[in-house]
């Protein structure tokens, strides 16, 4: 496995999760930078931007290392679509001379960008739908609530502290894996500023591997990144402080 150099601390988590798998693609082709530039038609200083997070990578290079790698290029084209509007698509746009029509897509971008746009819309109608109904919910509760109800209610003008969830830590061995009973999953991507059960659970498996993520409370902060980086250090993993696949098998072994 190729011992790469940690990324940037400030670099946006959607673009970190790109290099990191193209990191992974370029591990599994099994070819050096230079023979990956001689196939790809990519210079070799120009991989070695791309893999340090220096920049962001054409789409025809992320296709094409995709396919060396035995990766999807559908699915990492669809992260490099999110890591360029991270990035600032407007750097790498350049203006057309005046008089000439605008490029055209490549029909594959065109699809990823048609089939992003359509997830976003369907997420949009789908939140709007679910807070009509939680409105709805609140309503009728609110009228079917007793008179006796607001006697024991905050005084008017008392700001309210909305309550966190409350995570415990209930270790047991499934089938050879660990778990902790706030979440199951094996592939999810979690990174600096994710929060939610998934974290919960990552916290809870650090702490029984004997690393110290701070409190579990379900938010993916500065202590949490830190014992991550210390596991991925020690299991041999690539040392960038987010937890994906790997990572998930590291914690449940």
């Amino acid at each position: 496995m190729s011992r790469w150099k940690g990324l940037p601390e400030e670099l946006d988590p959607r673009v970190r999760q790109l290099v990191v798998r193209l990191r992974r693609a370029k591990d599994h082709s099994g070819l050096s930078l230079r023979r990956l530039a001689a196939k790809t038609g990519y210079s070799t200083s120009s991989w070695e931007r791309y893999l340090s997070g220096r920049s962001l990578p054409p789409g025809d290079a992320v296709e094409a290392v995709a396919r060396l790698g035995g990766d999807d290029p559908t699915r990492l084209l669809a992260l490099r679509e999110v890591a360029a509007e991270a990035w600032g698509t407007a750097a790498e746009q350049r203006t057309p001379p005046a008089g000439t029509a605008p490029p055209r897509p490549h029909g594959r971008a065109l699809r990823v960008t048609l089939v992003a746009g359509s997830v976003a819309l369907v997420l949009a109608v789908c939140s709007s739908i679910l807070l009509a109904v939680r409105l709805t919910h609140g309503e009728g509760q609110a009228a079917a609530a007793p008179l006796t109800a607001s006697a024991s209610t905050t005084a008017p003008g008392t700001p309210q502290t909305p309550e966190r969830p409350v995570y415990t830590c209930r270790s047991e061995r499934i089938e050879g894996r660990w778990y902790a009973g706030n979440s199951r999953t094996l592939k999810a991507v979690l990174a600096m500023g994710h929060a939610g059960p998934e974290v919960a659970e990552a916290q809870c498996l650090l702490r029984e591997a004997g690393l110290s993520p701070g409190a579990v409370d379900g938010i993916f902060g500065p202590h949490t990144q830190r014992a991550v980086k210390d596991l991925q250090k020690r299991s041999g993993l690539v040392v960038d402080g987010i937890i994906g696949p790997h990572t998930w098998k590291a914690l449940r072994e």
